[in-house]
């Protein structure tokens, strides 16, 4: 299956520097967390809550890392930090997705199923990801392709996807351009890096209930 075309991913210009690594880089590859009121670390995947961040890659080995004592020492102070504090992030960074996904839905910038997604790749539509998910049948994943600019996804499972297309289970999906798309493009990025470790992708959480 054809993954190329991938072009730089967008970014708003700002940089932060990871808390673990030391290095300097855009807000869009980074988790933010700030500290709350009971001294207690707080994963802040929207970016909004009040609060000096502190901003860690986003990767499972990254926020080990940070979890070891590196969060007190950015913070100068003692904090606590779940225990949980890595699936707690992959949790909310997956629910994330799936509701910019449903929106694209919603806004008409989405399709699912085989045949809708295929259509939409030999159309000629200006697709800007391709969705697949982890656990579907490998051979059915291989006859789609990746269009040239377009990203590839492979990190939700058919249940999160069928969750954020309204249906109980999904394979196959893709977004249009859009900004929108390019929402998921970052989320979706960061999440990968969550459920990835040693080059392979870790298996998914349980499924994002419904709200």
């Amino acid at each position: 299956m054809t993954r190329g075309g991938q072009p730089k991913d967008r970014t708003d210009g700002a940089e932060r520097k990871c808390i673990v690594t030391g290095e300097v880089q855009p807000k869009d590859g980074l988790i933010r967390f700030v500290i709350g009121p009971d001294m207690s670390v707080v994963p802040d995947v929207l970016g909004k809550l009040p609060g000096r961040g502190m901003y860690v890659t986003s990767t499972r080995a990254a926020l080990d890392v940070a979890s070891r004592g590196q969060f007190s020492r950015s913070a100068k102070q003692a904090v606590s930090v779940p225990d949980d504090l890595a699936a707690l992030v992959e949790k909310q960074m997956a629910r994330r997705v799936v509701d910019l996904i449903a929106l694209a839905r919603k806004a008409g910038l989405a399709v699912c199923g085989f045949e809708k997604v295929k259509g939409w790749l030999a159309g000629g539509e200006r697709v800007r990801v391709l969705m697949q998910a982890s656990d579907g049948s490998e051979r059915g994943k291989s006859k789609l392709w990746t269009p040239e600019g377009a990203r590839y996804f492979g990190c939700l499972t058919s249940a999160e996807l069928g969750l954020a297309f309204g249906r109980g289970s999904v394979i196959h999906g893709a977004l249009a351009t859009g900004g929108l798309s390019n929402r998921v493009v970052d989320d979706a990025t960061k999440l990968r890096g969550l459920r990835e470790m040693d080059g392979g992708v870790m298996p998914a959480g349980k499924d994002i209930e419904a709200q």
